[in-house]
């Protein structure tokens, strides 16, 4: 996105002043980001953000936007909010692999959703058994843009606990 778009955007959807609540996709245990066992996301190369080890079976919207890519493979997806917050869920490490077993896509590509809309389906028992890991990287894809960043901890519930605060 170019720099002319995203000041247009801005000057016609200003942040609120508390910033943008972006909530849990998943329920579980917000874990630090720099735990993931996978270079990508704790030396945060593609961004920052959390990881959750996941309880239940549905992966949410966690910001009101449209979706973006979800692979072929359902096991992650890009949102981007209104505002231009673009994040990036990623169920498990390695769940690639499993070449979309173990998972069901429930929204589509460039569907609008709100936060807390289900987008995938996943079977917990089994990315458990056949994953390398499943905790779930939630990462801001567009660092550039962000003035501050708060995280939670603790207990996550999926589609509603707010997971990160994000001051653009």
């Amino acid at each position: 996105m170019g720099f002319f778009s995203r000041m247009q955007r801005m000057m016609k959807n200003s942040p609120p002043t508390g910033g943008i609540t972006v909530v849990a996709p998943v329920s579980g245990e917000v874990v630090d980001i720099e735990k993931v066992p996978d270079v990508v996301f704790s030396r945060k190369i593609i961004g920052d953000g959390i990881a959750i080890d996941p309880s239940g079976d549905t992966v949410y919207a966690p910001i009101d936007g449209t979706i973006g890519k979800i692979f072929e493979s359902n096991h992650a997806f890009s949102i981007e909010s209104n505002l231009g917050l673009e994040l990036f869920v990623h169920f498990g490490i390695d769940t690639v692999e499993l070449r979309g077993n173990g998972f069901e896509r429930i929204a589509q590509e460039g569907q609008k959703v709100k936060a807390g809309d289900p987008v995938l389906k996943f079977d917990l028992d089994y990315l458990k058994e056949h994953a390398k890991s499943v905790l779930t990287p939630l990462v801001i894809a567009n660092m550039e843009d962000v003035k501050e960043l708060t995280k939670a901890q603790g207990e996550a519930i999926g589609g509603q606990t707010p997971a990160l605060q994000v001051f653009l």
